[in-house]
C-alpha cells in the first residue's frame, strides 16, 4: 500500500522552484515599469482632454458669434472665461474660471494657474508636467517623459 501513496522527492520539488524562481526573474522586469507607464498614459490623457475642451469651447464662441464676449456658456451649463484678441480669443484663460472649469475635474492633479498653467500628478515628481498657454490655447506634453514620470 506504500508504494501508491508517495510523495514528491526534495529533488522535484528543489527543481520545481529553481524553474519558478527563473520564470519570476525574467517576467519582473516587464512589470516593474508599469507604473511609470501609467503615470505618463494619465498625463497624455490630461493632455488630450486639455486640447478637447480648449477646441470645443472655441468652437462654442466662434459659433454663438460672440466675438466681443468674455465667457462662453457650456450645455452642462458651466460658465468658462475666454480671452477676446489676437491668438486668445475664444481660448480659455489660464485661471480656475477659464481652463479649470472647461476642463472640469482635475482631481488627481497638481495645478497652478496663471499665463502658463502647469498640470502635474498629486503624488510624484514635479517634473512630470503637461502645461497649457492661455495666450495660444496650446498644451504642451514634452515634458511627460520616462525620466521626468518615474
Amino acid at each position: 500500500m506504500s508504494k501508491h501513496l508517495r510523495g514528491f522527492t526534495l529533488i522535484e520539488l528543489i527543481v520545481v522552484i529553481v524553474i519558478l524562481g527563473i520564470l519570476a526573474a525574467t517576467a519582473l522586469p516587464r512589470f516593474i515599469n508599469l507604473q511609470s507607464d501609467a503615470k505618463q498614459a494619465s498625463m497624455k490623457g490630461l493632455a488630450g482632454g486639455l486640447r478637447s475642451a480648449v477646441e470645443l469651447v472655441r468652437a462654442k464662441w466662434y459659433v454663438a458669434g460672440s466675438t466681443g464676449d468674455t465667457t462662453v456658456d457650456l450645455a452642462d451649463g458651466t460658465t468658462v472665461i475666454v480671452g477676446i484678441t489676437g491668438t486668445a480669443a475664444g481660448v480659455p484663460t489660464g485661471a480656475v474660471g477659464g481652463i479649470g472649469a472647461a476642463l472640469g475635474s482635475t482631481a488627481g492633479y497638481a495645478v497652478t494657474y496663471g499665463a502658463t498653467t502647469n498640470f502635474s500628478p498629486s503624488v510624484g515628481p514635479t517634473g512630470c508636467v503637461v502645461t497649457y498657454v492661455a495666450a495660444t490655447g496650446i498644451v504642451d506634453e514634452s515634458a511627460v517623459t520616462a525620466g521626468n514620470c518615474p
